[in-house]
């Protein structure tokens, strides 16, 4: 193979001058468009699930409303659904880069609190005026619903008229429902279930089983689900038909109250004591709580705001669609029996 032929020698000291020149012309240009006296915005990491932080759900725009009066950058992550938000907690421990927790409901209060991550919110709750009684020293809400049975009355004319209908009639519609282990609404479906039938709720479990469709990690699968008709019945909330009056202008998609009752979430934030921003934090529990915030959330979130703000809900909320009777359990008590209750569902679907 021929050798290249050799560049001839220059001197580098004018291509060295050259350079410098073009250089500092670059650096003035930077200099220009990116002034050194603009330093990068405080960020606020707020971790939640993920229909929240979806384009549709209010996490955009309570960002837009909060970076408007902090000057900093909300940064929110999306887990799949609230009880993983608790095992993300647990697993990252005081390394988590997380701010602020968002989504845990009060099934999972005492079993978040016990980690020894969180801090007290440092609010004056006393003033404000929510639409539930509270009093906690951690964990803010910022809004409450009943988890519901939405059916497709176009696929299902006549719904059942409570829980026990739903699970001892063999011959009753397929459902779709959430895993317990990831899912907030699949675990509240656990606790209704132990409300409603105590000690029994392993044999009830083991009568719904061969009626179960799917159980999908979260609500946002299971929801698209049963809206691609994969079955005519879906554990949600009682607001769930709330969107589609609003949104879709439609009646197909119903709720079936039943007369037993139905279970109560409260969804709630807190900030992690390891966060490096506490003061910020703190500010945006507080901004949850805002008419802002707490006007976005029924026609975002489609749940009910925790606080009162003078402006009635949208007539695409029914009145009748809110429980008679309203089923809990303690927190103390679902920290103590949660994993039990769920490995009688286990065992129940396995059977």
């Amino acid at each position: 193979m021929a050798s290249k032929p050799l560049r001839p020698s220059v001197p580098k000291e004018p291509y060295v001058k050259i350079l410098k020149i073009l250089f500092g012309l670059a650096g003035c240009l930077l200099a220009i468009a990116c002034p050194a006296t603009q330093a990068a915005k405080t960020q606020l990491t707020v971790y939640t699930y993920a229909s929240f932080v979806s384009e549709w759900g209010p996490g955009p725009l309570i960002e837009e409303h909060f970076e408007a009066q902090c000057d900093c950058d909300l940064k929110f992550v999306g887990l799949e659904d609230g009880a993983a938000l608790l095992s993300r907690l647990k697993l990252e421990g005081d390394r988590s880069p997380a701010d602020v927790i968002l989504g845990l409901d009060t099934s999972l209060t005492a079993e978040a609190q016990q980690t020894g991550l969180l801090q007290e919110h440092g609010l004056d709750l006393e003033s404000v005026d929510f639409a539930l009684p509270w009093s906690d020293l951690v964990f803010v809400p910022y809004d409450f619903g009943y988890f519901g049975f939405v059916y497709d009355s176009e696929a299902l004319p006549i719904p059942p008229a409570s829980l026990t209908e739903l699970v001892n009639n063999s011959n009753g519609p397929r459902i779709i429902i959430q895993d317990p282990r990831t899912s907030t609404p699949g675990l509240g479906l656990v606790l209704w279930m132990r409300k409603i039938f105590d000690a029994a709720d392993e044999d009830a479990w083991a009568m719904l089983a061969p009626r179960i469709v799917t159980v999908t990690k979260g609500w946002s699968e299971a929801y698209g689900l049963f809206l691609k008709g994969e079955a005519p019945m879906v554990l949600s909330y009682t607001t769930s038909p709330a969107y589609h009056r609003h949104v879709e202008q439609t009646d197909r998609y119903r709720v079936a109250m039943f007369k037993e009752g139905h279970y109560r979430q409260v969804e709630v934030a807190a900030r992690l004591g390891t966060s490096s921003e506490p003061q910020l934090a703190q500010d945006f529990l507080g901004f949850l709580l805002s008419d802002t915030v707490q006007n976005i959330l029924p026609t975002s979130n489609w749940m009910l705001p925790a606080v009162h703000t003078g402006q009635p809900l949208p007539d695409a909320f029914h009145s009748d669609e809110v429980p008679q009777q309203m089923l809990r359990f303690d927190p103390a008590q679902v920290q103590d029996q949660r994993k039990q209750w769920i490995n009688r569902w286990l065992f129940a679907l396995s059977r």
